[in-house]
């Protein structure tokens, strides 16, 4: 491995065999002696006061062995590790009498097997007074709408300005494009439920959970239960898909913790599939006033948008920062005079939002993209060439973007101008209306520094740490606090170990996400930052290891350092394979202290830190092809094209499946994906995920511009699928039909809502 970059490759997965055999380590696999199975009693409404919460009866019904109310987890909050300036609330309840959605917890019934708990969970009886709800932001912003904190005075929960005052700007622009924008809330949908198996034997809480982010569960827990952190462990294991929605501890897991407690048994509890809608944080759900102001010639001059998120019952882990992150990136990859945005988040009587892939960046290339394409078509210009007319250049980067990003390096125009010669629509003369679409995009990946987040509101720390051990038979382990959640972290690991220490794959194994045994993580496998963050730490350590191995063998062997090499399974002298030895001895005379230099300490065990001096900016240029049935409303995508760049790949196989499922995501939401809820604040059952039917071919093309911030040049890639395909999408449908263009505004878009806009 070079010092400056990373020659990646297309080694086959790690983890699939594992996977694919059944074999996978998940919470849900988990048994443990006496366990005891938890299920919770959720609000049937959206606003009000439990007034009784009756469990005589649960209590006495065969096999139930507690049941938790509000009034035994009194005082137990969990913290908004995300605060935005002037956030009127920084922790919320796990338990309270408050009712503020339908799902809220009210109660939890632990038995001795999950039927005899569900069976129980029924006999609870909840009497409430309710009070209307509230639903939409603009309901919550209305004078008369029912307060969810009284005494705020309010809904507001922050509202704060970033970037540039733009009005000057915009009110002495030649042409402004003005247009309000709502995008649907929508579900990360693991398919791996949320679980956890927590149990305590009076001294230490092992918590067995589907997380992202093992460490900072680890504290949210112990500070919650009252416990030190040295007294709880958190092994992290598989996660069936994380997605953003894994990356914090819930208030129904940290009951189950509780429950374990209060037992002295292993408790175990699974989110229901009916549950998921009401209970794993839905993301997006947010209205944007956005407004792109340009000259004469097609120039922009100013973006801003008065962004509105709606937070739901109360402010999650990351409260308003998808919205903060929204405008940090509403620029894109353009070069503008002036930039800004001014971010408001209500609270709103529905489940709380929480982080989804991509957070905020697909709802800021919505508004931006959609604009774009707007200014095109009201000055008769080509949509591609007006991008083109304003990206940044190569020469250009490094740049600020006016709210507070530097973006690193890149060549955006060769990424719109190579998907342009991608895109081939296909026709039809089967009545249908067709369009091409186009988004551009720039994503932060690499989430960091730790000064950084701490500047930015964010109560965690930014960097990774990697421990690396050659043990004596010359094997070696990778430890890492990161999770594995489907995005092939474990292969990547290993690739950068392999590499710099010079030992063949099949001696790596990598250990992840567990407290007791891993290094420290302070956010884990998040912001498409694992590899960017942690793949430096690692290859720093390996290094390490890699050079004290060569020490020990050039002292037994009386050469120099530089004469030697790693191969296969021996250090020799290069073009000498005689003049060798095993790396087995080596390492066994390590670990014995046995033949070492003067100064070396015995053992073969290498430590390394990575804390970023900035994120990372990949980018993107997407295209998708669409035919509108004018008669229905029904949109069919024929066609999608991706040009993405995250700088130096590892493993280009990785990357393809991360952009193809992120695509896929980016569809739902577009076109079928919505978290509904009536005026009365009760969720509308339906949600669809996208099909195979739905999905397209994406054909795809990668581009390599080295990070110049990242040791190895890698940057982020976990979330650049899902960022752009909204947009990409609303733009083919206005460009198939021009007569409503300028109202295709809203996510999803549905059959339904197409139908009406030509209606009407």
């Amino acid at each position: 491995m070079a010092d400056d970059t990373y020659v990646g490759s297309r080694t086959p997965r790690l983890e699939d065999a594992r996977l694919l055999a059944g074999r996978g380590r998940y919470v849900g696999n988990v048994r443990l002696p006496g366990m005891a199975y938890a299920v919770v009693v959720r609000s049937p409404i959206a606003h009000g006061r439990l007034v009784a919460c009756g469990v005589k009866a649960a209590r006495a019904a065969d096999g139930v062995l507690d049941v938790i109310t509000p009034a035994d987890a009194a005082g137990i909050r969990l913290p908004c590790a995300g605060l935005s300036p002037g956030q009127r609330l920084t922790a919320y309840p796990v338990l309270e009498e408050t009712i503020r959605y339908v799902g809220q917890p009210v109660a939890v019934v632990v038995a001795d097997t999950p039927e005899a708990a569900g069976d129980a969970a029924e006999l609870v009886d909840l009497d409430f007074d309710q009070w209307p709800a509230v639903v939409g932001v603009a309901r919550a912003l209305a004078d008369d709408a029912s307060l969810l904190y009284p005494e705020w005075g309010t809904n507001v929960v922050t509202d704060f300005p970033m970037g540039d005052d733009c009005e000057e700007a915009i009110g002495a622009a030649e042409h402004v494009v003005e247009m309000t924008f709502t995008l649907g809330r929508v579900s990360p949908y693991p398919m791996e439920p949320r679980g956890v198996v927590a149990s305590y034997d009076g001294e230490e809480l092992t918590i067995r959970i589907s997380t992202q982010a093992a460490h900072n569960v680890r504290e949210h827990a112990a500070n919650a239960l009252g416990l030190g952190h040295d007294r709880v462990r958190v092994i992290g294991a598989d996660v069936g898909g994380g997605f953003g929605a894994k990356e914090h501890l819930y208030p129904d897991e940290l009951l189950a913790c509780l429950a374990a407690m209060r037992l002295g048994r292993p408790v175990s509890w699974t989110e229901a599939p009916g549950d998921r809608l009401v209970a794993t944080l839905p993301s997006r759900a947010t209205v944007h006033r956005g407004r792109l102001a340009l000259d004469g010639d097609g120039r922009f001059v100013a973006v801003h948008a008065d962004i509105v998120s709606d937070l739901g019952a109360h402010p999650s882990n990351v409260g308003a920062g998808p919205a903060a992150v929204t405008a940090t990136l509403l620029p894109g990859p353009y070069r503008f005079e002036q930039a800004g945005a001014r971010v408001r988040g209500v609270v709103t009587t529905t489940t709380p939002t929480g982080s989804y892939r991509g957070f905020g960046q697909p709802e800021a290339a919505w508004t931006r993209e959609r604009l774009v394409d707007e200014a095109a078509r009201r000055l008769g210009l080509d949509p591609v060439e007006l991008r083109l007319r304003n990206m940044l250049r190569p020469e250009d980067l490094p740049c600020g973007n006016r709210i507070w990003q530097t973006y690193d390096s890149g060549d955006y125009p060769r990424a719109l101008r190579t998907l342009r010669e991608m895109v081939t629509p296909p026709g039809g003369d089967d009545g249908r209306r067709r369009g091409v679409g186009y988004s551009c995009h720039v994503e932060g990946t690499g989430m960091g520094p730790s000064m950084g987040l701490k500047a930015a509101g964010i109560q965690e720390g930014g960097y990774e740490a990697a421990l690396l051990r050659m043990n004596s038979d010359g094997s070696v382990v990778v430890s890492s606090g990161l999770s594995g959640i489907g995005q092939g972290i474990e292969t990547a690991l290993a690739q950068i170990a392999a590499d710099r220490v010079g030992v063949p794959m099949d001696r790596i194994r990598v250990v992840l996400a567990d407290t007791a045994s891993t290094p420290y993580s302070p956010v884990g496998s998040i912001a498409s930052r694992a590899l960017a963050v942690g793949g430096p730490a690692l290859a720093e350590a390996a290094t390490r290891l890699h050079d004290k191995i060569i020490a020990l063998a050039a002292h037994r062997l009386e050469a120099a350092p530089g004469d030697l090499e790693i191969v296969g399974s021996v250090v020799q002298v290069k073009g000498d394979p005689q003049a060798s030895l095993p790396l087995r001895e080596i390492a066994t005379s390590a670990w014995r202290g046995w033949d070492l230099p003067d100064g070396c300490s015995p053992g073969l065990e290498e430590r390394a830190t990575y804390d970023p001096a900035d994120y990372t900016y990949a980018y993107g240029a997407h295209a998708a092809a669409v035919a509108v049935d004018p008669e229905t409303g029904e949109v069919e995508l024929e066609g999608y094209w991706v040009v993405n760049d995250c700088g130096v790949q590892v493993n280009p196989d990785i990357v393809e499946g991360q952009l193809r499922g992120g695509v896929a995501q980016g569809i739902g939401m577009a076109l079928t994906e919505e978290v509904g809820y009536g005026e009365d604040g009760q969720p509308v059952a339906d949600y669809l995920p996208p099909t195979a039917y739905e999905v397209p071919e994406v054909r795809i093309v990668s581009l390599e511009t080295p990070s110049p911030i990242t040791p190895g040049g890698m940057k982020g890639v976990g979330e650049a699928g899902t960022i752009s395909p909204p947009a990409a999408i609303g733009n083919a449908v206005a460009a198939a039909l021009p007569e409503i263009a300028d109202r295709v505004t809203d996510t999803p878009i549905t059959p339904q809502t197409i139908w009406r806009l030509l209606s009407s």
